[in-house]
């Protein structure tokens, strides 16, 4: 027997065409025609207040454009410098170098971060509407994330990247070359996204997958495996159609996904020029083909 139809009060929605059941704090439908449950995405809270993890207190305020308010004391947090609202004048403001700088330099990656220490508060704003996402990373847990989605970590959080693999990958996946990889490696910590439009996650068991728009993906676990789906549309008349790509995810894990597509912006002369001298004209060249494609 069918579990009875059922409101998710969380959510304050019917779940339309199936039942709602739930497995831990994860949400999975049944479909009358389909007794397996699937994975469905869930909004992440827009609003958290006085959260303590890993040796920071942090508030996420703001519905348009979110606001990062932390609380720090002994434990500093990196970010990128554009991103720095407002603080007080006894938090002290420095340079952090990231590991593997030598690697960085020659992909054109950043080799330094903004940091924040002493004691008392501090808060950041990227410029675009969304969502703020706070990932808590045990010691040893690691998260990857797309490209300029980053917003700031604690300091026992490790800022290292990958490249994005398969040529298809990096030209109709929309993730560009590189994919952060964030790592708890000293101990918990967090790491912060900004997340354009809502945020959603969804959890997938082994083997479970989804497709998902290229823009549309923000982070995941590891331990999901990323691949680019190819779907060939014909209309029958004179044989016109084209192409739609998605990238399909393939659990087990987390996958966060933003309902506002993220799009790389257009490079300018002035970055091209930064890049070029930060990562090799080589890479320089291949970021102005990523950014204008």
């Amino acid at each position: 027997m069918h579990p009875r139809p059922t409101q998710d009060h969380q959510f304050g929605a019917w779940i339309v065409g199936g039942w709602s059941v739930r497995h831990g704090n994860h949400q999975r439908t049944i479909s009358p025609l389909n007794p397996i449950p699937v994975a469905i995405p869930q909004l992440h809270p827009t609003t958290v207040r006085n959260e303590s993890f890993g040796g920071v207190t942090y508030h996420l305020e703001g519905e348009l454009v979110p606001v990062l308010h932390v609380e720090i004391t002994s434990t500093p947090v990196y970010f990128e410098h554009h991103v720095l609202l407002w603080k007080h004048p006894t938090i002290s403001i420095g340079v952090k170098s990231l590991a593997g700088a030598f690697k960085r330099l020659i992909s054109g990656m950043p080799i330094f971060m903004t940091e924040a220490k002493g004691m008392g508060h501090i808060a950041f704003s990227r410029d675009g509407a969304g969502q703020i996402i706070p990932l808590h990373l045990t010691r040893g847990q690691a998260i990857d994330v797309r490209e300029h989605q980053f917003l700031a970590a604690t300091d026992s959080v490790d800022f290292t990247f990958q490249r994005v693999n398969g040529i298809g990958n990096i030209l109709f996946g929309q993730s560009g070359l590189f994919i952060d990889t964030f790592g708890a490696r000293n101990g918990d910590g967090i790491v912060w996204l900004h997340g354009y439009g809502n945020v959603f996650e969804v959890t997938l068991q082994a083997g479970e997958q989804i497709d998902v728009e290229p823009g549309g993906w923000i982070y995941k676990d590891p331990s999901v495996r990323m691949e680019l789906e190819t779907q060939s549309i014909a209309t029958g008349f004179f044989a016109s159609g084209g192409q739609i790509f998605f990238n399909r995810f393939t659990g087990p894990g987390r996958v966060g996904i933003q309902s506002m597509y993220y799009h790389p912006p257009v490079a300018t002369t002035e970055s091209n020029t930064q890049a070029a001298v930060g990562g090799g004209i080589l890479g320089a060249v291949m970021r102005g083909v990523m950014d204008n494609r």
